[in-house]
């Protein structure tokens, strides 16, 4: 489902996808209100979804549309890559986010790769932005990352470190030295432990409780 306020944006996205075989656009919502009513109807696997929009805004709409059951991925789109509402919007749940002007392959990439359970925002960009954006809270946030991973045991916080790191599960595989399924394993527990629903909100955490 493409999500914009901008009917010229949503129909080049359209023209994009529709030049793909493996994705088909179901259903397009020109704010947050309606992209929250539409993907209820219209069940789509991933949502593009523009930020800053009139009434109920694309971060608004993310937090609704990631609170129900089965529901889709979304990949927010900003033309500014140091909007704060990137790192909130992936805090709400968003899968990654890709600016505007992304290459139309990465966009298709990107389609693919979040409907694949994938986020792909690396923690490489996740910290270029908390670089660029002032926050305020950014040390009541410290203390309740640190507190959330004092939950975990010492492997599986040494394994959100090295996602936090941008290493796949292979990469962390051959870096402990352990088996595939046992990274899986961490990976899922530290998912249920820290109450999260991809790797981006791991990386995110680790980098809030500054261990990066």
């Amino acid at each position: 489902m493409l999500v914009d306020d901008d009917a010229m944006v949503r129909a080049g996205l359209r023209i994009l996808v529709g030049g793909s075989a493996d994705i088909e656009v179901v259903a397009e919502a020109a704010d947050g209100a309606e992209a929250v009513t539409f993907s209820d109807a219209h069940r789509p696997d991933v949502i593009l979804m523009d930020i800053r929009m009139p009434g109920v805004d694309g971060l608004a709409a993310t937090r609704r549309i990631r609170s129900r059951a089965g529901a889709p991925q979304v990949i927010v789109l900003t033309t500014f890559g140091a909007d704060h509402n990137v790192l909130e919007a992936l805090r709400s749940g968003a899968s990654g986010f890709l600016l505007k002007d992304t290459a139309p392959l990465e966009i298709l990439a990107a389609v693919r790769s979040v409907a694949g359970g994938a986020g792909i925002l690396s923690p490489t960009l996740i910290r270029r932005l908390i670089d660029h954006v002032a926050d305020p809270q950014a040390s009541s946030r410290r203390a309740r990352a640190q507190s959330r991973l004092a939950v975990l045991t010492e492997r599986e916080r040494e394994v959100a470190v090295l996602v936090g790191q941008g290493y796949s599960n292979a990469e962390i595989v051959t870096r402990l030295r352990v088996s595939l399924p046992t990274v899986k394993g961490h990976v899922s527990r530290l998912l249920s432990k820290l109450e999260l629903n991809n790797r981006v909100q791991i990386a995110l955490v680790v980098h809030d409780a500054e261990l990066l």
